[in-house]
């Protein structure tokens, strides 16, 4: 493939010109720190962006929204008339979010987080809409955060973390925001988003979103009068979260503010974030609740707490970080370990016992292969080079893995299946290709 830069456009697909456009204004927005953008709306109904929009909305997958339609029911009606129709909107300024559909997904405290699901035809536009906008911003955001952005992931934010600890930060303040995606005011955040986009059309969109009522129960709510919340679920909802957050990113790093001369670093990820120090200050902590309130945003007191890292371990994005002794049994000498919580391995398993519930009975290839999409993404997850050591969490994943296989087919009904009396975990493995989780490595 040549140069993007010299290639003639027509000679390039949508994803390299949707990239040859954010690099330009990416350019821009790091030449030019105060800069507004403008004239940005019409690139957002460019049919490339609008068929590159699609693609990635339709590889996240996801449920349909209120109207009912899939992206099966898109394919049937045309994808090319399907956008073209979204574009003839945008142009004539016609255009408006339908509701959001509330559902609710399951936390490993027994609790539910609430989520917003958009149309097909919402998803399309906020995805085109963040593929223009997102660039500008991604030249503002600190290095310290980490979460939804290009190029970066959680394994990033937990090597940072541990960085930290390595050279002495062991002061932590593991921070926690109250319902933060449902607390976002919208004044505010717009105001930041005013300044770098100077197009109404574009602003307007995004008003529009944030202001779409929600269906729940056949009931709609918020509209016109909701002025909080970004809602999960939405594509560009990530980006805007980060948008507002950046403010406090740039309170802890600035230069000869109180948390630089306190010596305090933050690592975050989304609404995740931990203040490091080799000591804590209390002035920098009052600092931070005076920020957070100026943000209206709120600590979860219940589950914000200072660890001295030295001392007690600590859990972030799923992982412990805890200082053991020697693994070679070596005095005075201590390593910082960063393995797989005990919440995130009480979750695989009970993802394991799930899937056997209902759908133990299917073939056995069927079986190792599912089994295996969820433990490989575990592995991945906790697998991180220099990093993590989740070798004794694999073991222990292990010996459930085979206990859980044997005692399910060792139930009557599965008695008249001769295989598994040979052991369910053994012939899975050999025969079936089911991952040994201690003796799988990183893909």
């Amino acid at each position: 493939m040549g140069n993007l830069q010299t290639r003639p456009k027509l000679q390039m697909s949508d994803k390299e010109r949707v990239r040859d456009f954010q690099r330009k204004l990416y350019q821009k927005a790091k030449q030019e720190e105060t800069f507004r953008f403008y004239v940005l709306y019409d690139k957002v109904r460019l049919p490339h962006f609008l068929r590159e929009s699609y693609k990635r909305c339709k590889a996240n997958r996801g449920v349909a929204g209120v109207d009912g339609m899939t992206f099966e029911d898109v394919e049937v009606y045309g994808v090319d008339k399907f956008l073209a129709e979204i574009g003839e909107e945008l142009e004539n300024r016609t255009y408006k979010p339908q509701p959001v559909l509330r559902v609710y997904i399951a936390k490993a405290n027994d609790k539910t987080r609430p989520l917003g699901i958009p149309v097909i035809k919402d998803r399309i536009l906020q995805m085109a809409v963040k593929l223009v906008i997102e660039p500008i911003f991604e030249a503002d955001f600190e290095d310290s955060s980490y979460g939804f952005r290009p190029c970066r992931s959680a394994g990033d934010a937990v090597r940072e973390i541990k960085q930290k600890l390595q050279e002495g930060k062991g002061e932590v303040f593991d921070a926690d925001l109250s319902a933060y995606f449902d607390t976002i005011p919208h004044k505010e955040l717009l105001q930041l988003i005013g300044k770098r986009i100077s197009d109404k059309n574009v602003l307007h969109l995004i008003k529009m979103w944030l202001k779409a009522p929600v269906m729940e129960n056949g009931r709609l709510t918020g509209r016109r009068k909701n002025k909080l919340g970004t809602p999960q679920g939405g594509v560009i909802s990530p980006l805007l979260a980060n948008i507002y957050l950046h403010e406090l990113d740039k309170a802890v790093n600035r230069e000869e503010g109180v948390f630089y001369q306190c010596g305090i670093k933050i690592i975050r990820y989304a609404d995740d974030w931990v203040l490091m120090a080799k000591r804590m200050s209390q002035r920098a902590l009052d600092y931070l609740n005076k920020l957070l309130k100026k943000m209206k945003l709120k600590l979860n007191e219940d589950k914000s707490r200072m660890v001295n890292a030295f001392d007690e371990s600590f859990d972030f994005l799923g992982h412990t970080f805890r200082l053991d002794d020697d693994i070679l049994g070596r005095k005075f000498r201590k390593y910082w370990n960063v393995e797989p919580s005990r919440k995130s391995q009480l979750k695989v398993r009970d993802k394991i016992r799930e899937y056997l519930r209902h759908n133990g009975h299917k073939p056995p290839q069927d079986v190792a292969n599912d089994l295996n999409t969820i433990t490989r993404g575990w592995i991945n997850y906790f697998t991180i080079k220099g990093v993590t050591y989740p070798g004794r969490a694999k073991r222990d994943l292990r010996y459930y893995l085979r206990g859980k296989l044997t005692r399910y087919y060792k139930r009557k009904s599965q008695r008249k299946c001769k295989l598994y009396n040979q052991g369910a975990f053994k012939v899975l493995v050999s025969r079936y290709g089911l991952i040994d989780p201690s003796k799988h490595a990183l893909i």
